[in-house]
């Protein structure tokens, strides 16, 4: 049987712990992501200075240059810091993905906090390794780190899930989906602001990590004091707790209406053509409309506006299945028009498009995937979703950004919109409404 419910006093306590912590950890991720381009340009210059010959940088210098010579249309050098941003943001998927489904079952064991503190205080050491960054090496390390205990947002979709019942899912899992949208709005401007000031000469960006890791600590100390135990065996095996109580019963075996393999190949595929065209964004503005960096900053940051009121305001209140069903039709759409669009307008109204797409669909897959386990493998199931996810993050822009160069724009976004279909006949031919009672 299902596990005691949660009052409604506590699951609001809770989900204000929630919002606020993985807030602060999102804007803290987000603040890397405009320094990239200056950072791994500050360390490509730091090793020419230093007239290193065989650093790990200039080895994966030649290789992406290699790579890039290989294209039927030359690539300019423009883009080379963008191309080693992306490979880095590749390795840091492909360990998400590695590391999601030991975390989640580590939580199933262990606990939701445990398992939250244990993945809190890896991100410290990240962070505090890319304050240190004086070199490329330390800095890749801290990525590794990262990448390896990086377990903030499946876990408080796990505890999401804990506290809600089948009527609070959707909503309760669109409040996660908000903070995203929130963090990736405001934390990138943050990060690129706080980057403009030095405090340590050997390393230009340590205000902006000092700053990220006074978050992470703050957050960590945050949660010890204020999360609960959320997992549902634990509520069980303690009825003092602080969660209503009701009469056990024998528990009964959990009935499935979507398999968890679909739901994962669904993951998959979505996040393989979306990164992609989410990688390609700068290279497209720049070629179409010669956008500069900040031109680029201001579009991203009215998706994940218009992301972060969507999910308040419309995903929160539609049916999780209805949710992936616009967001896939918005993506696919989008698609078709970034292959063929020739003015501003036309980017602008793909960009909206694309943030209905952020605010929906990713928050309904893990609605269902939240659906479809149960209690006691809740977490590994989710960590196992999310890997797979990851594992799409981490191909796609590769993917993406090869056919973007050896066909061009139309071809890359014609197929994008193909596979956007595949994605849609999954969606609609196989994805059926979770029962809810």
């Amino acid at each position: 049987m299902a596990s005691d419910p949660v009052s409604q006093l506590q699951r609001s306590k809770i989900l204000k712990v929630i919002f606020i912590s993985l807030l602060l950890d999102l804007i803290s991720f987000t603040f890397i992501l405009p320094l990239f381009p200056r950072l791994l340009e500050f360390y490509r210059d730091l090793e020419v200075a230093d007239g290193s010959s065989n650093s790990v940088l200039r080895r994966i210098l030649l290789g992406l240059n290699a790579y890039k010579q290989s294209f039927s249309r030359p690539i300019s050098d423009r883009y080379d810091i963008v191309l080693l941003g992306g490979a880095l943001g590749s390795l840091f998927s492909l360990l998400q993905a590695i590391a999601s489904p030991f975390i989640g079952s580590f939580s199933d064991k262990y606990g939701r906090r445990t398992a939250l503190l244990w993945s809190m205080a890896g991100n410290i050491a990240s962070v505090a390794m890319w304050v240190a960054a004086t070199d490329f090496r330390t800095f890749l390390a801290s990525r590794v780190v990262g990448g390896l205990s990086e377990g903030n947002v499946q876990l408080a979709t796990a505890i999401a899930a804990d506290i809600s019942d089948k009527e609070q899912r959707g909503s309760t899992m669109a409040l996660v989906g908000a903070c995203f949208s929130i963090a990736f709005t405001f934390g990138p401007a943050l990060g690129a602001a706080l980057a403009n000031v030095t405090t340590v000469a050997a390393n230009p960006f340590a205000t902006a990590a000092g700053f990220s890791l006074l978050l992470i600590v703050v957050e960590t100390l945050y949660l010890y004091q204020y999360l609960p135990e959320t997992l549902p065996s634990s509520r069980k095996r303690d009825p003092s707790d602080v969660f209503t109580t009701k009469t056990a019963a024998s528990p009964e075996s959990h009935s499935r209406t979507n398999s968890h393999r679909l739901l994962n190949a669904t993951h998959f595929f979505f996040i393989l053509f979306f990164s992609g065209m989410e990688f390609s964004f700068p290279f497209m503005t720049y070629d179409l409309f010669a956008f500069t960096s900040s031109q680029t900053g201001r579009l991203l940051g009215f998706m994940g506006l218009l992301a972060a009121i969507l999910q308040g305001a419309v995903t929160r209140r539609l049916p999780p299945i209805r949710a992936i069903q616009v967001g896939v039709i918005s993506c696919t759409a989008s698609f078709f028009l970034l292959g063929r669009m020739t003015t501003e307008a036309g980017l602008w109204t793909a960009a909206s498009l694309l943030a209905i797409t952020t605010a929906t669909v990713v928050t309904g897959l893990n609605t269902l995937s939240s659906f479809e386990a149960a209690e006691t493998e809740r977490g590994g199931k989710l960590g196992n979703h999310r890997s797979w996810g990851q594992v799409g993050r981490a191909l796609g822009p590769l993917l993406f950004c090869t056919l973007y160069w050896w066909a061009g724009r139309d071809v890359a976004y014609a197929i994008g919109g193909a596979g956007m279909l595949g994605v849609s006949a999954l969606v609609f031919g196989g994805l059926k409404a979770p029962r809810t009672h």
